[in-house]
């Protein structure tokens, strides 16, 4: 039996904040460990789980973070506590816009490599692909940074070696959100591996 407790004043604040009591239960029944996925047979409950993982609050059968806050909400002392929806900072998302590169034209060592392609591209799916990556809890927004710093740097290195832009290769920003593109450099990094640039000086053009 899962046990849901609310009380009046718990209950306006779900609603204020857009969220029904058949939301609630079915993350209830995430957090006690039901198989969801196989649960949700019907076309009614196949829409009410999509409606949550579209709200951010469950992946498959795992709560996210906002999903979790949620539910302790239910349990914390209700009198004054208001619920307030988590929203991406601005900051955490500048930090990944700023870092990721603008177009596949760059200069390293010394060396430019012409390109033709813009890579930040769709700024606001952007930001709702990178909160929901946040919002698992598996990442941090300085992880994904320095995963990118180094794949980055990886392909500018390549394109030393091979005398071919690498950099044309990298996905544009909401491609690379949406396939995790960042997860293996992030691995590289953990087993040491750096992403400091060493500059040289030439005059030399590549494409």
């Amino acid at each position: 039996m899962i046990e849901l407790k609310l009380n009046p004043e718990t209950f306006k604040e779900l609603l204020k904040n857009g969220y029904n009591l058949d939301v609630i239960y079915l993350l209830k029944m995430i957090e006690s460990g039901v198989e969801i996925t196989e649960f949700c047979s019907n076309h009614k409950l196949q829409s009410l789980f999509q409606t949550i993982q579209r709200k951010q609050l469950a992946i498959d059968d795992k709560l996210t973070k906002e999903g979790t806050e949620l539910i302790a909400f239910l349990s914390s002392p209700t009198e004054g506590v208001k619920l307030v929806k988590k929203k991406l900072k601005e900051d955490d998302f500048e930090l990944f816009w700023k870092n990721f590169p603008s177009s596949d034209t760059f200069e390293y060592k010394g060396i430019k490599f012409p390109g033709s392609r813009a890579l930040r591209t769709d700024k606001e799916n952007c930001k709702t692909k990178l909160k929901a990556i946040l919002n698992t809890g598996e990442y941090k927004i300085e992880e994904i940074v320095e995963a990118i710093k180094l794949d980055v740097l990886q392909k500018k290195e390549a394109s030393i070696k091979s005398k071919i832009n690498k950099l044309s290769y990298i996905q544009n920003s909401l491609t690379y959100l949406r396939q995790m593109s960042f997860e293996p450099f992030i691995e590289l990094i953990k087993e040491g591996y750096k992403t400091k640039e060493v500059n040289t000086t030439s005059n030399e053009t590549y494409i």
